[in-house]
């Protein structure tokens, strides 16, 4: 469950992602029967996204075995990538959400899982939205497998 409050701020968003030399990817298509947006009032609510980087594959593996604790970050940061890229199809600008409230993460892990990896993600939404409306409130976990076998 991802929340994010939505308000016209200017906060540059899109600038500070190329200034960090990220770019967004192309918005997922739901793999089911859902959708990755939801807007109710002020709120937006995002479905799960992948690890996929603009240029490239998606980022598959198990942490502790097939990929580092600093590729399963740069994995989680992918996806705080895709989650703004469908929050931009959806809004038509990222300087549109006004908070992010809430970051549900779920890692593919070996049992010595790391949630720190999911820093990934939350240190990406607090460099793009600045610290008092990036940082939020976060779960994570982790699981034996995940669909498509991403990280």
């Amino acid at each position: 469950n991802r929340s994010m409050l939505l308000s016209r701020k200017n906060v540059h968003a899109e600038a500070k992602i190329a200034a960090l030399g990220l770019e967004l990817p192309n918005p997922s298509i739901p793999k089911g029967n859902y959708v990755n947006f939801k807007q109710v009032g002020n709120m937006a609510y995002l479905s799960g996204h992948l690890p996929q980087p603009a240029q490239g594959d998606l980022v598959v593996g198990k942490l502790g075995e097939d990929i580092t604790v600093e590729q399963g970050y740069e994995a989680a940061k992918y996806v705080g990538l895709s989650m703004m890229a469908t929050l931009k199809h959806n809004l038509g600008d990222l300087d549109r959400v006004k908070q992010v409230v809430k970051i549900f993460g779920l890692v593919n892990c070996t049992n010595t899982f790391r949630p720190s990896v999911v820093n990934g993600c939350s240190d990406l939404m607090v460099k793009v939205y600045g610290e008092e409306n990036g940082s939020h409130a976060r779960s994570a976990t982790g699981t034996n497998a995940l669909p498509l076998g991403v990280a």
